[in-house]
């Protein structure tokens, strides 16, 4: 079957990939849609250092960091709606032709593995992959399958605002108006947070906060948002070095900061600015199957539109275009890859 996959840096199409099995408890599907994510830009291009640092972190159920030779073909794409083709040996699963999505995990023998990055667990760029049937949510009836591919970039946004314990009463500013950003925008706005500021160099990605739910939207390269906001709770969704310690050294007093961008350099704080301002710092990282369920609901049953989110799609051919346009931000939100 055909794949996209990334080999030394470049997604490129194979149309020789080995078609799938599914075992116990599993299931194979035909992809719908995938979502292109910040994470799969960031592994084509920092991979190796990706792979290295995850190995230093200790503390985390999934011990050795991830386990991908980038030397190889590594599989991608953990954004995805799908339809049940096939259901493995003595496995309870939805009926063949149910619209299905599902947390990117596959559970196996030896216990799981994220659908993520791998040399042999197929992602969402290919034409098929294998799913886990306990993990399998059926689409809300009639909802439409590339806009559930948007469900787990908007767990992302969701978790990020539960993890604030923001109240509605409270003021949230938005710096970096990515698709993160602007998941946790549509989170905070369906959460009735009645005062949100986004803030982004991008025209076009203010412009679509605004859509999204922001109140008013803030020029990075003419001000600093902080001089007209006095947010309870700042989210940051950039990921390059420096912001941290700049929202520390300017937001007020008993600030909640939310660190949902990911920084893949070293980066350096000055702990005086916020423990002067007691400011709380929280790092945040993916979501929970409630958030992901959750998630699914408000988009199927239209309380958030991601319509609007969704600025290009392209077949397995073009994947490798797609991560180079991507690249530049007044171009695109979210592309996504129709098998």
């Amino acid at each position: 079957m055909r794949a996209s996959v990334l080999r030394d840096g470049r997604m490129v199409l194979r149309d020789d990939v080995p078609e799938p099995v599914p075992g116990p408890g599993q299931v194979l599907v035909g992809v719908t849609a995938c979502g292109i994510c910040g994470s799969d830009l960031h592994f084509a291009k920092h991979g190796e250092q990706m792979v290295r640092l995850t190995k230093e972190i200790t503390g985390m159920p999934m011990a050795g960091g991830l386990p991908v030779d980038v030397a190889g073909d590594v599989f991608m794409g953990h954004e995805f709606s799908a339809e049940v083709l096939e259901a493995g040996p003595d496995t309870d699963a939805p009926p063949v032709g149910t619209a299905v999505t599902s947390l990117p995990v596959l559970l196996l023998p030896k216990g799981f593995e994220p659908i993520l990055a791998s040399n042999t667990t197929m992602g969402g760029y290919a034409e098929r992959m294998l799913l886990s049937a306990p993990l399998l949510m059926p689409l809300p009836v009639g909802m439409d399958p590339r806009h559930a591919a948007l469900v787990e970039p908007m767990a992302v946004g969701l978790h990020a605002v539960n993890k604030s314990a923001i109240q509605a009463g409270e003021e949230a500013l938005v710096i970096g108006c990515g698709p993160i950003g602007i998941a946790i925008i549509a989170a905070l706005r369906h959460r009735g947070v009645e005062s949100i500021v986004a803030a982004d160099y991008s025209g076009m990605r203010r412009e679509l906060a605004m859509t999204m739910g922001a109140h008013r939207t803030v020029d990075a390269a003419q001000e600093s948002p902080f001089d007209t906001a006095k947010p309870a709770v700042v989210f940051e969704a950039v990921g390059v070095p420096g912001i941290v310690n700049d929202v520390l050294r300017r937001a007020p007093m008993n600030t909640r900061v939310i660190v949902a961008g990911v920084c893949m350099e070293a980066d350096t704080v000055m702990p005086l600015f916020g423990i002067s301002k007691e400011i709380s710092l929280q790092f945040v990282n993916a979501y929970d199957h409630n958030e992901f369920a959750e998630s699914l609901r408000a988009i199927g049953e239209g309380e958030i539109d991601v319509a609007p989110l969704i600025t290009g799609e392209v077949g397995l051919e073009a994947v490798g275009q797609a991560f180079d346009d991507l690249s530049e931000p007044d171009a695109h939100c979210k592309i996504l890859v129709l098998p």
